[in-house]
């Protein structure tokens, strides 16, 4: 890949994904506390199984701060069953709707208002939301502009060749954030296609000949071509 600085690789692996795959139109979901309850319900869990999930919730009419308060804690956990750890889950949506409640009467456009540290600050204060969901909620759900970082997006940016010095889930935000332009649908897409990318072939066990990636991908390069 040369010297060429890091914004430029960052578009041109952006640029490359967007051509191949075509815009991935995330979240999806019909409203923001739905993508909200998304963003908790997704941790170790495939979205499938998220969507089954929420559509329970939907039927038993749930799908709302005041509703998850209302609702047993226990009756909750079977409604999110296909979710997962859906007893840790549905103490974190209590948490959440609790807090919701609280601080801002379930209002969804003050708490939008803030800025995104002040926001992304309170919502690391919630019981049971990290930075992977807390950014989330931040970029799908107030739609400001925060990279999200997961599982699939270290592998690739690991695999590629630009893995940060430090491995925590800052570096690897910054490295995203600091080389490229603060834009909501930018970030948005970007994250969704790194994730498409990684389900259809970047896997545990790549699929490299399949890569719009390989040409410029150190790990492909280096393991799969050397003479390239």
């Amino acid at each position: 890949m040369g010297n060429r600085p890091i914004s430029q690789l960052l578009l041109e692996i952006y640029d490359r994904l967007m051509a191949y795959y075509g815009p991935q139109y995330w979240w999806p979901a019909q409203e923001p506390f739905e993508v909200m309850v998304g963003a908790i319900l997704t941790q170790s869990a495939a979205w499938v199984n998220v969507e089954k999930a929420i559509t329970r919730m939907k039927a038993a009419g749930v799908l709302s701060p005041g509703a998850i308060r209302a609702i047993g804690e226990s009756e909750l956990a079977r409604l999110i069953y296909p979710s997962g750890y859906y007893n840790a889950k549905a103490r974190k949506l209590k948490a959440f709707a609790v807090w919701l409640g609280e601080s801002y009467a379930d209002d969804l456009y003050k708490l939008f208002g803030n800025e995104v540290s002040r926001l992304r600050r309170q919502l690391l204060d919630v019981y049971g939301i990290g930075p992977e969901t807390a950014d989330s909620i931040i970029l799908y759900a107030a739609e400001k502009p925060v990279f999200v970082i997961d599982a699939y997006t270290r592998r690739i940016i690991d695999r590629v060749g630009l893995a940060p010095a430090g491995k925590g889930y800052g570096s690897y935000q910054s490295l995203f954030m600091d080389n490229l332009p603060a834009d909501v649908r930018l970030f948005n897409e970007y994250h969704a296609l790194l994730v498409y990318l990684a389900k259809n072939a970047c896997r545990k066990r790549p699929l490299c000949r399949q890569c719009c990636l390989s040409s410029i991908c150190r790990y492909y390069v280096t393991n799969l071509n050397p003479s390239g």
